[in-house]
């Protein structure tokens, strides 16, 4: 099966709600990503197989030198398949042609040799603080 990735590809919001949903444990929500992506994101990419969705990232940025990895989902089936990497790969590529120099990203402790070892992040210091 070839995967295909597609950098700013057009999607579904009922199968992103979907397969979000799935990869991050939460119920299926009604969320406008489409809108969302637009308004706030320097792009995303999007990985199909056969047509369906399968991956997931979104890149925000700050309009500057900084972009942000969020919301890196993958379906369950094509998990540990190097889908997820492709898709932070791309997301790399495409920041950096957009004259980003940073790409930052932040991950629970159980992501860490996804993002780390697989993805090639630099670990750091960061900060957080629940609003």
């Amino acid at each position: 099966m070839t995967i295909t990735y597609e950098w700013r590809g057009d999607f579904d919001n009922a199968a992103l709600n979907v397969l979000h949903a799935e990869g991050f444990g939460h119920p299926v929500a009604d969320v406008d990503w489409r809108t969302r992506v637009r308004r706030h994101s320097l792009g995303w990419v999007c990985a199909r197989a056969d047509g369906d969705l399968v991956g997931f990232v979104n890149v925000a940025w700050d309009g500057g030198g900084h972009a942000f990895v969020l919301d890196t989902v993958v379906a369950g089936g094509h998990r540990r398949s190097g889908v997820g990497a492709e898709l932070v790969a791309e997301a790399a590529r495409r920041a950096r042609e957009a004259g980003c120099a940073w790409l930052h990203v932040d991950f629970e402790d159980d992501l860490r040799s996804f993002y780390v070892d697989a993805c090639g992040f630099e670990p750091t210091a960061a900060g957080l603080l629940a609003l």
